[in-house]
This record gives structure tokens, sequence and C-alpha cells, in this order.
């Protein structure tokens, strides 16, 4: 990288999700140390709260209603930040969702719709994002997960979407950092369980309402490794003592982790019928939440 990243409270900052979990966090933690943000989510009451909240706080903040899996809604973002800052200093793209239930019984446009989420969501902020990073040099932060590298029974559609992030995020710092030599700082973040409302806006298949196993880190964690990342050029963030351990175990011992994993399945369920099985697969569900049911 020939050019340095700039302290936070000189970036303007784009933040898709940003309406719940580590997206909220993010925004939240971003604007108490000083970065112009513009936030992207698809549920307009949300967002609209979630900016004035910071506004009347003396942040500066822009929202826009997108859905990522549209690559002319993100161009919008892009057109929205150029118009109110004048450039990108760091483009996050952390919009995701999951689904529980098993392969077999995952709807083909379920599945694709999570991967347009996911993947192509994704795939569309990079782009979007690049050439405006390429011009001063800046950051772009892809969410990816333990799950990027290791699979999880019961959420094997979200498993596969992650796996295809951190490939496409792999190439992509190859050719851009590596081939181009461009100023641009291309990293994967990937967190173990978060303590989110990932489940709860989860499109569910199960006959039961779906959890995160335990332990899970708190999404203030991701939100730091992230802005880290913002301003230090890294290659791969692992968050989370949990994701070192499974993915190194991963590696070693292949076939027992299957074995394991099957553990897995009991603890991703509540001992209670399913509460909103449709989930915020095709429409908003965030309700301005940082954490998952218990916590405020």
């Amino acid at each position: 990288m020939s050019s340095p990243l700039k302290p936070l409270n000189r970036q303007v900052m784009v933040i898709t999700g940003a309406t719940s979990g580590i997206g909220l966090a993010t925004a939240q933690e971003a604007a108490r140390q000083g970065a112009k943000l513009v936030l992207a989510a698809r549920g307009a009451d949300v967002l609209e709260a979630v900016v004035d909240g910071l506004v009347e706080n003396g942040f500066e903040a822009v929202g826009v209603v997108a859905d990522v899996a549209e690559r002319a809604q993100v161009q919008r973002i892009a057109e929205a930040a150029i118009d109110r800052f004048g450039r990108i200093d760091t483009w996050v793209n952390n919009a995701g969702g999951t689904i529980y239930g098993r392969i077999d019984q995952v709807s083909e446009e379920d599945g694709r719709r999570l991967f347009d989420i996911n993947f192509w969501g994704m795939v569309h902020g990079s782009l979007v994002a690049l050439p405006h990073l390429r011009k001063q040099g800046g950051a772009l932060v892809n969410l990816g997960s333990e799950a990027s590298e290791v699979a999880i029974p019961m959420q094997g559609m979200y498993s596969a979407s992650k796996h295809a992030v951190k490939g496409f995020t792999d190439a992509l710092r190859i050719e851009v950092e590596q081939m181009d030599e461009s100023p641009v700082s291309i990293t994967l973040i990937e967190p173990t369980a978060v303590d989110t409302p990932l489940p709860q806006h989860a499109r569910n298949y199960m006959d039961r309402e779906p959890k995160l196993p335990s332990p899970q880190v708190d999404p203030h964690e991701v939100a730091a490794a992230i802005l880290h990342a913002a301003v230090v050029p890294m290659r791969t963030v692992r968050v989370g003592v949990i994701a070192e351990l499974d993915i190194l175990m991963e590696k070693i011992a292949p076939r027992l982790v299957d074995r394991l994993s099957v553990l897995q399945v009991p603890r991703q369920q509540q001992d209670i019928p399913p509460r909103n099985p449709d989930g915020a697969l095709y429409a908003s569900r965030a309700s301005g939440r940082i954490y998952g049911p218990g916590k405020s």
C-alpha cells in the first residue's frame, strides 16, 4: 500500500446494513470517533431514526434506503456519499442475513435471495466502491464469518455464501493490492457468533425458534475490528477466540470437526416454536437493535 489510511476523524465511511447488529454498532462508534457517515439499509423508518439520532448528537450522517442485492441501488449509495461529502475513504460491506434449515429443505428461491444479499450485495459494494477508493486511497472492509472457513450444519446456505465472500475478497485483494499496486486496503473480517438479532431476522425452516450458539462476542468487538481495518491495512481479521480455534481445528482435523459439528444442531435451537419463520430475507425487519433478545 503506497498510501496510508486516514485517521477516522478525517474519513467518509459507507456502512451497509446499518440499522441493526454489527452495522449499527459500527456506525455509532465511527460517529463517536469523528467519521462522516453514509448509512444504507432497506428499512426507511428505522434508517431515518438512526440517522436522526446521530445528527441530533452533533454527528455528520446521511441515510440511503437501498437493497444491496440491486447494483443500481448500491450505486445510489456511492452517489449520495459523493454529493454530500465529495469522496469515500472506507466502504464497509456489512449487510447480510442467514437461513436456518437443511440444505435439501431450503427452496432455490430462498437460497438465491440469500446469495443476492450476502454475496452479490458484497460484490456490488466492492465494485462500486473501488473507483472511489483508488482515487485517494482507502479501505474496503468485507464482512465474512467464521463460516467463511468452517461449515455450519442447518446454516449450509449461509456457510456457502460466506465461503464465496472469502473467495471473492481474497482474489480481489491480489488483483488490486498486488497486481495493480493500488492504494487500497482490502480486509476480510471473520467473527465467531455475535450477539445480534441475526437469528430473529433469519428465514427459518426449523420447527423451533433459532438461536446462536454460545459463547457469543459483543457486536462492539466486531465494530472495533472493522474500524481498526479502516485505519490500519489488514488482510484477514478473526474476532473471537472460538473463530481462531474452530478454523485451526478445521485445518488439522477436518473429519473430527465434521463429527463434532453435529453437536451444533441443538445449540442453534430454542425450545419454543418459530416466532417469524419468514424473517427479513425479502423485507427489512430491523428495529434499531444492536443486540439479540435479552439485551437492549
